[in-house]
């Protein structure tokens, strides 16, 4: 089994980009973010016709996310992230799809930290953690996939002081992200690449994509029954630097 993430940065008008990798690289789970589209507005036929079931939870402008299945649909067994029932912004969903329990976030970015942006990203990601805690007592194959707006060690980022007063790579930030792994959670690119730099993400400002300046913020967390199963990991550098491209790129597990 191939299991993705990947934040296409509008789902429309990144629709043949999306389309075109996902005849390429036949994932059969696939996690998508930041989708910039109500769900009224979704390109549900399109991906149909590519050969995917779609869970969707659009969002207007900002936000949004989906699990796509090949040859399956997903069963959603959560629309939203618990622990806020006042939180409107469309960034989690979880379904089961082939025997594993996947789940699609798009956390928030945080700056201008400090403030309340970076106060949100701080409570959100402590919901995530606490939630994540319960899947893990479920004991089953369990992924949490997607941008998690955390690059979660200095080498995570290209070498710049640009980015010292960003809520990316936050003491705080850090801090969330590496509670999850102290829960039992795996870092599956972390996991196959321990001491080589790999970045998923490259801001369209300032060339940073020909400089290969770039950082890490979509991660795949492997659950311990999920973990033993995987038996590769990557990056698909290259759908990056095609034309109109998100200003991500697919990251992908492979399980037996």
């Amino acid at each position: 089994m191939k299991i993705a993430t990947f934040n296409v940065n509008n789902v429309n008008r990144r629709l043949e980009n999306l389309l075109a990798w996902l005849k390429e690289a036949k994932p059969d789970i696939v996690c998508l973010q930041e989708l910039k589209a109500a769900d009224t507005q979704l390109p549900r036929s399109a991906i149909e016709a590519a050969g995917y079931g779609a869970a969707w939870l659009g969002q207007s402008t900002w936000n949004g996310v989906a699990i796509l299945a090949r040859d399956a649909e997903p069963v959603v067994t959560r629309w939203e992230l618990p622990g806020d029932p006042d939180d409107r912004q469309s960034r989690y969903i979880e379904a089961a799809v082939n025997g594993v329990l996947i789940a699609s976030l798009y956390a928030p970015n945080g700056n201008p930290q400090p403030g309340p942006k970076f106060d949100y990203k701080l409570a959100w990601h402590s919901r995530l953690n606490a939630h994540a805690a319960t899947l893990l007592a479920a004991d089953v194959p369990a992924v949490l996939a997607g941008d998690f707006n955390v690059a979660p060690e200095p080498y995570d980022v290209y070498a710049t002081k640009s980015y010292d007063d960003n809520a990316l790579v936050q003491p705080e930030s850090r801090t969330a992200f590496r509670q999850l792994l102290d829960q039992g959670w795996t870092d599956a690119i972390r996991k196959t690449y321990p001491a080589e730099v790999v970045y998923t993400f490259w801001d369209y400002r300032r060339n940073r994509w020909p400089r290969d300046a770039g950082l890490r913020l979509d991660h795949m967390l492997l659950s311990k029954k999920m973990a033993k199963r995987m038996t590769g990991a990557g990056v698909d550098r290259e759908v990056r630097g095609r034309e109109d491209a998100s200003d991500h790129a697919p990251v992908w597990i492979s399980t037996k």
